[in-house]
């Protein structure tokens, strides 16, 4: 393991069986946190390559805790976050609307480490209970159409360097690893990346696991539809612009998705866009990111899309998603 981390703190390239090696040590605590924080920092310093990304990924999908949905082709929505905006919690949003349209979801998060609140922040906020149980987890499924997944009870790695990764605050290559280790293996998957170089990395892992899928990344810099600017997609069949006007919905200003400096008021806005409460453009940034999961998972045309995103959040299909899922013991 010596050797490992000195070649990597030398700036040289691992190999991708010694960046799962790695990755095996940090989760059995082999590596200490010391060491891990001088490998977190060691990648903020220079760009993870694929080969190192597949190691990791490997060890990670290896030592987790796998999820079985059954006979259900479900969807992720997630975004690796670390780009530096503070939204409110689109994704997780999202992933409500995307059920409350009928649509099966196997949401995979965790703890914000540079945002005021992550999906498990807000989720932990507005009551939810957090599950290890596989049990639990397919009634989730079964009775809200919905199951969520906290990462550290899912992946030993994760759980170990959780407080590290806290005190740096920054993003680190663990954002890239986040949405590539859902527990559940998805076979569907919406990802928002914080920069074009990490799209066209997933877009190459994702097309050599045949699922259907949109990376997403908007031009100014979101990890997701911000509908501030046009947004860059990745798909199964390339890489395409989509201009901001496509949505139907009208380009707003950054200030109009701030998510707030606390979970308190990230918990607010959300329970807002749910109770078809909230700003026009909260709502419509909600609409816009639902829209290209559900046009990913059916296929249908991004106007249907939106449509049907809006209908689950103006007919509290959405919201009825939410209460029985927090209502599940």
């Amino acid at each position: 393991m010596k050797d490992i981390l000195t070649k990597l703190l030398e700036s040289q390239r691992l190999t991708r069986s010694e960046a799962m090696k790695l990755m095996h040590g940090i989760a059995s605590g082999e590596v200490n946190e010391s060491q891990s924080a001088a490998v977190l920092t060691a990648y903020i310093m220079r760009n993870i390559s694929i080969e190192e990304l597949l190691g990791f990924r490997d060890a990670l999908m290896e030592l987790a805790r796998q999820v079985d949905t059954g006979s259900r082709e479900v969807i992720d929505v997630c975004g690796t976050g670390g780009d530096g905006k503070n939204t409110f919690n689109i994704s997780t949003l999202t992933a409500f609307v995307v059920a409350g349209a009928g649509v099966p979801v196997a949401k995979h998060g965790n703890y914000g480490v540079s945002s005021a609140s992550g999906s498990s922040n807000v989720m932990e906020y507005l009551g939810y209970r957090f599950t290890g149980e596989k049990e639990k987890l397919q009634k989730e499924l079964e009775e809200a159409g919905i199951c969520f997944m906290h990462a550290p009870l899912f992946h030993p790695a994760l759980k170990a360097v959780g407080k590290i990764r806290k005190q740096i605050g920054v993003k680190t290559f663990f954002n890239i690893l986040g949405p590539l280790v859902n527990p559940a293996n998805p076979s569907c998957q919406v990802s928002g990346v914080f920069n074009m170089e990490a799209g066209r990395i997933y877009s190459y892992l994702l097309q050599r696991e045949n699922k259907k899928f949109v990376v997403i990344h908007s031009l100014d810099g979101y990890d997701e539809v911000s509908l501030t600017s046009d947004v860059s997609l990745f798909t199964e069949k390339g890489e395409s612009l989509l201009p901001v006007e496509s949505f139907g919905l009208p380009p707003i200003m950054a200030e109009e998705i701030a998510g707030g400096e606390s979970v308190k008021s990230a918990g607010k806005i959300f329970m807002d866009v749910l109770n078809n409460r909230s700003t026009v453009p909260q709502k419509n940034t909600v609409i816009a990111n639902s829209a290209l999961a559900l046009q990913c998972y059916r296929g249908c045309s991004l106007e249907t899309a939106v449509a049907d995103a809006r209908d689950s959040i103006e007919s509290h299909r959405a919201l009825g998603v939410f209460k029985k899922l927090t209502a599940i013991q």
